[in-house]
């Protein structure tokens, strides 16, 4: 296998260089162009073909100065064939728009500053919104105006009524205060003093007769039974026996008192003996 790099070269013998013909043409003319690969900026579709050439597609492509410039700024030319019908398509940058500009070939699919343009307004679009804007302004200035003077009043009006509440403070006595705190306390007793007449008022409802009469003990002649003696005392003494029992009657009366068991009698029997059961 032969060496990559050769430095001395083969010349046969029959070699006569007198023979070799240099030809000198002229020079290409215009602008220097270079061979580059690059990957399509945007979108665009072909105009021959209607082939549609997506962005980010990988081009052998030729790049040239074209002598433009923009605010000191060279513009570069780049030249790709279609993918399908091998047509040559051009597009350069643009520097005004930041962006690249397609000019010859095919057409872009999206140019994001022509709404920029169509957004641009005219100047007499510009002074109709001023006008608006103007007017919209004085409206909302008005509005702004008076909603801050109606503000302004409530405040004042809050301001007046304390300082009229603290001026009323200020002028009373410690009399008057005593006052108030006696009519509290005279309003409570009266409040005491109906709810009183009220019980009253029911008690008599409840022990009272249709003559108006007190009723406080109610007993039988029956249950009285014969009165012994003539005193007073003793007819009370029978009333009161008579009514306990009355009420003791049908139920027994406990007692507390401590009942004693009785002891079992000790047995007859020495201790240590078992006793056996007699046989049935």
């Amino acid at each position: 296998m032969s060496e990559r790099k050769v430095l001395q070269k083969y010349y046969p013998p029959e070699f006569d260089p007198s023979k070799i013909t240099r030809h000198k043409g002229p020079k290409p003319t215009g602008p220097k162009q270079q061979n580059v690969r690059l990957m399509t900026p945007f979108s665009m579709r072909c105009n021959s073909c209607g082939e549609y050439i997506y962005k980010g597609r990988k081009f052998n492509a030729r790049k040239e100065n074209s002598g433009e410039k923009y605010l000191n700024i060279s513009i570069f030319r780049f030249y790709i064939r279609c993918t399908r019908c091998s047509a040559e398509i051009t597009f350069k940058t643009s520097p005004k728009h930041m962006d690249y500009e397609c000019e010859r070939g095919a057409t872009r699919n999206f140019e994001p500053w022509r709404e920029a343009k169509e957004k641009e307004e005219t100047e007499e679009e510009r002074l109709n919104r001023l006008e608006e804007e103007e007017n919209e302004s004085a409206m909302a200035k008005l509005e702004t105006k008076t909603l801050d003077s109606k503000r302004e009043m409530m405040i004042a009006d809050a301001l007046d009524e304390i300082r009229t509440r603290n001026a009323r403070m200020e002028r009373k006595d410690t009399a008057e205060v005593l006052e108030t705190l006696l009519e509290i306390k005279d309003e409570e007793a009266l409040r005491r003093e109906a709810e009183e007449k009220e019980i009253e008022e029911l008690a008599k409802k409840a022990f009272s007769t249709a003559d108006g009469e007190w009723v406080r003990r109610v007993v039988d002649d029956e249950e009285a039974g014969p009165v012994v003696g003539g005193s007073s005392s003793g007819t009370s003494a029978n009333r009161a026996a008579a009514a306990n029992a009355s009420a003791t009657e049908g139920f027994e009366v406990p007692t507390f008192s401590k009942s004693i068991k009785r002891k079992k009698p000790a047995t007859e029997t020495l201790p240590g003996l078992i006793k056996k059961k007699p046989k049935l």
